[in-house]
């Protein structure tokens, strides 16, 4: 059931840390949940961020002993969602260019010119800037995918408590190219998630 009551999306999410174990997500909603999480922005529109949908009893025993704190969410959530970002992201740079071109989105010499740029600053960027891009792009995907997820009905808990140099060889993925970005956990609260407490706007802004 979807819940398209953005005010109420936004002020009732909360981190849970224990799920209803008997819930599943089927395959067909959680596709459509991180598609409506894509639509987050990226720079130059590269979309680097990459999901692995841990579900299995054999995918959270490998995952269990590389989240330290957060092992409640790993048994008892539906999933543990492990947001990567690619380091590499403009290897697909043609493909969402031409695309926007073929989609009527993007005119074919701003198509053209883009690419002169893009490409090459993304392969010759230092790879600390390009760590600190995937990872505000691939975040901002992540919120967005936990707002989704409460629209749904779902429950979720945004883990970074977890060890980032091993988790992409566990899965054999990529470690130079896939860095770990966060985790997050789904499904529906076992019990009621407790509210906290947010900082005045007065004191986190400031107007010039």
């Amino acid at each position: 059931m979807i819940n398209n009551n953005f005010e109420e999306i936004l002020m009732n999410r909360k981190s849970v840390k224990v799920f209803d174990e008997q819930v599943k997500i089927p395959k067909t909603e959680m596709d459509e949940m991180i598609k409506k999480a894509t639509k987050a922005p990226s720079s130059v529109n590269m979309q680097p961020w990459r999901f692995l949908v841990v579900e299995s009893d054999e995918g959270k025993d490998k995952l269990r002993p590389l989240i330290r704190f957060n092992t409640r969410q790993n048994d008892t959530s539906a999933a543990m969602v492990v947001i990567f970002g690619d380091m590499q992201s403009q290897t697909h740079g043609e493909e969402i260019y031409n695309n926007a071109v073929k989609e009527g989105l993007m005119p074919e010499e701003v198509k053209n010119e883009m690419l002169e740029k893009v490409i090459p600053l993304y392969e010759n960027a230092p790879k600390a800037i390009m760590n600190d891009i995937v990872k505000i792009d691939s975040s901002l995907a992540a919120m967005q995918f936990m707002l989704v997820a409460k629209s749904h009905g779902y429950d979720t808990n945004p883990i970074g408590g977890f060890e980032s140099d091993q988790i992409a060889d566990a899965f054999d993925i990529d470690s130079e190219r896939y860095v770990p970005v966060l985790i997050v956990a789904i499904g529906k609260a076992k019990n009621p998630a407790h509210g906290s407490y947010r900082l005045p706007t007065e004191t986190v802004t400031k107007y010039v």
